[in-house]
C-alpha cells in the first residue's frame, strides 16, 4: 500500500508582515490568567503586504511572516491550499519570523494561520488567504490504468504521462505525488517503465475483494524550471478471486485454480518449434468472442486464415489461449499452434467465462523466450521485488531518461 504524502511543495508570495508590536492586549478573563482568555484578533497587529483583489502571488516565490517589536512572538504558522496539502515552514527558536521552506503550488487558493503571543502570554490569530497564479508554462497531465471496475489480483496500475520527465529530481516529485492505497493493504512500489510511463504493483497480487483507489496530487505543482502538474481524475477499482490459470507446456496441460484450489484442467496444445510459447507470467489483457487470425501477420512461413473463438488476450504480440477445434487431436499430446495456447471450444468457452481482465496465466516448460516485463502486454510479475524497487526514484537510485522497452508489433497468433 502507498502511504498518502504530505506535499510540501513551493507556495510564494511577497512579504507579508506581522506586527506583534507595542499597544496589544489580550482580552480579559474572569481569573485574570492570560492562558484562559479566547485568542484575540490580531487584526490590527497584522499588515499583510501579499496580494489582494484580483493580484495573485507568484508561486515561486517564498513566502514569509515577521513578528514586529519585541513584545510578542509568532507560535505558529500553518498554510494550506484548498486541496489540504500544507506547506513546509521553519519558525525561528525566537519567534520573530517563519518563512517557507517548500515552493507553493500555481493556480490555487491558500490559507495562512498565524497564531501569536503577546508579552503577557495571551494568545492571538489571524487568518490570511490569497491565490498564486496559474502555471504559464507547460503543464503535466497524468492518465491513471485501467479504467473502473473488477479486475483480478495481477492487474498493475498503470500512469502515463503526457511530457517525458527525465531527471531524477523531477520524477522524485512526481512519484511522491501519486499515492495507491489498497484496503485491505498491500505493500508496493512504483516502477518507472520509461521517462513518459510508471506502473505500481503489489510485493505480491493485491488481496482478493480489495478496493484501490489511486489519486495524483500534482495539481500546480512545478515538476521542473518549465513544467507543472494539473488536475488528474482519480481512479478506483476493485479485485475479485485470485484465479490463476497455469500451462504446463512440457504436459500439454492448462490447470486453474482459484484462490489456490484447483477448479479444472484441461488438455491443450501450445507453440510447435520456432513459435513456441512465452515462458513466465502474464496478466489478462481482455478477451474477444471472435479474432480473425492469418499467417501474414506474424510472418510464418504456412498459410492460415482462421476465425478464432473464445479468445482471452495475454500479450500485445497475439498470443491468446482460445479454442483451437482443427487441432484437437494435439490437444494434450503435442505442440502445433504458432504460439497461442489451444483447446476445445467447450473448454475455451469454460475458460473465457472463468477469466477476467487482470487474472494470471503463468505459462511453464516451454521452449520459448520468457515473457518480457514491459512492452509486450503487462508482464510486471517476472520482474523480482528487488528489482522493482530498484525502478522507484524513492526507493533506490535509478538512471536518467528512459529505460529499453521491448518494441514488439502488435500482431496476432495462432
Amino acid at each position: 500500500m502507498s502511504n498518502s504524502p504530505r506535499i510540501t511543495t513551493v507556495l510564494s508570495c511577497t512579504l507579508l508582515v506581522v506586527a506583534l508590536g507595542a499597544g496589544a492586549t489580550a482580552c480579559g478573563s474572569s481569573d485574570g490568567h492570560p492562558l484562559s482568555a479566547k485568542p484575540y484578533d490580531a487584526a490590527d497587529q497584522i499588515d499583510f503586504n501579499g496580494p489582494d483583489g484580483s493580484q495573485k502571488a507568484d508561486p515561486e516565490k517564498p513566502l514569509e511572516v515577521t513578528a514586529q517589536g519585541d513584545e510578542g512572538r509568532i507560535t505558529d504558522v500553518t498554510a494550506t491550499d484548498e486541496l489540504g496539502r500544507y506547506v513546509a515552514g521553519e519558525l525561528s527558536a525566537d519567534g520573530t519570523r517563519w518563512h517557507s521552506t517548500g515552493p507553493l503550488a500555481a493556480g490555487v487558493h491558500y490559507e495562512l494561520k498565524v497564531s501569536t503571543e503577546d508579552e503577557d502570554g495571551a494568545p492571538g490569530s489571524k487568518l490570511l488567504s490569497f491565490d498564486t497564479d496559474a502555471p504559464k508554462k507547460k503543464v503535466l497531465k497524468v492518465e491513471f490504468g485501467p479504467e473502473k471496475g473488477t479486475y483480478g489480483v495481477g492487474q498493475p496500475v498503470t500512469a502515463k504521462l503526457s511530457k517525458a520527465v527525465k531527471t531524477k529530481k523531477a520524477r522524485a516529485i512526481v512519484e511522491r505525488a501519486l499515492t495507491v492505497r489498497s484496503v485491505p493493504a498491500a505493500e508496493g512500489a512504483w516502477h518507472w517503465v520509461d521517462s513518459k510511463t510508471l506502473h505500481y504493483r503489489p510485493k505480491d497480487y493485491w488481496p482478493t475483494k480489495a478496493t484501490i483507489e489511486v489519486q495524483s496530487h500534482l495539481e500546480g505543482i512545478k515538476v521542473d524550471d518549465s513544467l507543472w502538474g494539473t488536475e488528474t481524475k482519480p481512479l478506483k477499482f476493485k479485485t475479485g478471486d485470485r484465479v490463476e490459470a497455469v500451462v504446463d507446456a512440457g504436459s500439454h496441460n492448462l490447470t486453474v485454480f482459484r484462490n489456490g484450489e484447483e477448479i479444472n484442467s484441461v488438455p491443450v496444445t501450445t507453440g510447435k518449434p520456432g513459435y513456441s510459447t512465452r515462458n513466465g507470467v502474464k496478466v489478462v489483457l481482455g478477451q474477444e468472442y471472435a479474432v480473425r487470425m492469418t499467417s501474414a501477420s506474424i510472418g510464418a512461413s504456412d498459410f492460415y486464415d482462421k476465425m478464432v473463438y473464445y479468445a482471452t488476450r495475454v500479450t500485445d504480440t497475439g498470443e491468446y489461449l482460445h479454442a483451437a477445434p482443427w487441432s484437437a487431436g494435439s490437444h494434450g499430446y503435442a505442440n502445433t499452434s504458432h504460439g497461442c495456447v489451444g483447446m476445445s471450444t467447450d473448454n475455451a468457452a469454460w475458460l473465457f467465462e472463468t477469466l477476467r481482465q487482470g487474472d494470471l496465466v503463468k505459462t511453464i516448460n516451454s521452449y520459448g523466450e520468457d515473457m518480457p516485463t514491459f512492452g509486450n502486454g503487462l508482464g510486471d510479475w517476472n520482474m523480482s521485488w528487488k528489482d522493482w524497487r530498484k525502478g522507484s526514484v524513492l526507493l533506490a537510485d535509478t538512471r536518467d531518461g528512459q529505460s529499453p522497452v521491448d518494441k514488439a508489433r502488435l500482431r496476432p497468433q495462432v
